[in-house]
């Protein structure tokens, strides 16, 4: 087989000797660059790359699936012939990164600064999750996080007792089981018109989903009634991962770049989330929605609904039977830091 050169040091050939000093690195992600998630990308984390390099490091961003789909986007960065680094969302490659599917089996989990602080402590001391993306040949550069769950409902809810004996869509077979086990009917159906179309039939009675997608997809158009709460987490986590070939060609000076760069968007990470938060529940609002949030002895219930300890333990012996054997050690060490990052 012919030898494959990261797209970085590709482009790095084709620079006049006088630009050899810089280093393009070429960015794929799935969504459009206007989201909560992408826009502080290209605003706060790759010009702070770039600051701190001092120029030597640019980045060519391309958005909304332009070099790959979600569901190829780890393996377009393990390559590196593409593209040198990825937002690679872990629900999307299971196979490949079993582990990292362990932050959704959590119903219930920390918001805003203290997801990110979260997130960062799991990382530094859980390092079976950094061997996996090892395994599929990158590196993690920064954490990012997404919006909180809502429900989006045809008829309104008191509570989330209301979903028994109704269907419900998820995407996480996490959720779905969560679903199940509250009384509702749990679901799968291909994300996108697909699902507008079934609550436009009334053969779908709610969805299960973080609230910005709701809202992208025009759901409460169909389904008004919105249950939304910031310690319902989702445990969606959004990693930027770079080729390891090319994070191991750069300078060293070019790697404190990037990590002081990470530790500059983690700093106004937080605060962004719990503003994009209240923009996007007053933009509900705005287009006729009814969103009530859920009072803590709400989340707790339904907690406590989903038996979600359960659903670890069947997992866990599942892993377990095809031979992933860290799987309940990292599910204790994961709980643990979860348990003080809500407490």
């Amino acid at each position: 087989m012919p030898k494959t050169f990261p797209a970085a040091l590709f482009a790095a050939f084709l620079l006049p000797a006088a630009a050899s000093a810089e280093t393009v690195l070429r960015y794929s992600d799935h969504q459009p660059a206007d989201q909560m998630r992408t826009q502080f990308l290209k605003d706060v984390f790759f010009p702070a790359i770039e600051t701190e390099s001092n120029g030597r490091l640019k980045i060519d961003d391309h958005w909304d699936g332009e070099l790959a789909a979600p569901y190829y986007a780890l393996d377009t960065v393990s390559t590196g012939e593409i593209a040198d680094m990825a937002t690679a969302v872990p629900e999307y490659t299971a196979e490949a990164l079993p582990l990292h599917q362990i932050f959704k089996s959590f119903p219930v989990g920390p918001s805003a600064a203290d997801q990110v602080s979260f997130f960062r402590q799991v990382y530094a001391e859980v390092p079976e999750l950094t061997a996996e993306f090892a395994d599929n040949n990158v590196v993690p550069i920064f954490l990012g996080t997404g919006f909180p769950v809502a429900f989006y409902s045809v008829a309104p809810l008191e509570s989330l007792e209301d979903i028994g004996g109704t269907t419900w869509r998820s995407a996480s077979f996490w959720h779905l089981d969560f679903l199940g086990h509250a009384g509702a009917e749990a679901v799968r159906i291909p994300w996108g018109q697909e699902v507008y179309d079934a609550f436009a039939a009334r053969t779908l009675d709610g969805l299960m989903v973080n609230v910005d997608s709701g809202y992208n997809l025009k759901v409460y158009e169909q389904a008004p009634h919105v249950l939304v709460s910031n310690d319902l987490w989702l445990g969606h986590l959004y990693p930027v991962v770079m080729n390891r070939d090319t994070w191991n060609g750069l300078a060293q000076e070019d790697k404190n770049a990037i990590q002081r760069a990470a530790e500059t968007a983690y700093a106004a990470l937080g605060a962004e989330m719990d503003r994009s938060f209240e923009a996007q529940l007053q933009a509900l609002e705005d287009r006729g929605a009814v969103v009530r949030r859920l009072t803590p002895a709400e989340v707790e219930a339904f907690s406590v609904a989903t038996r979600y300890h359960e659903v670890q333990a069947d997992w866990v012996a599942a892993q377990a039977a095809s031979g992933q054997s860290d799987a309940g050690r990292v599910v204790e060490k994961i709980s643990a830091i979860l348990q003080g990052a809500v407490d």
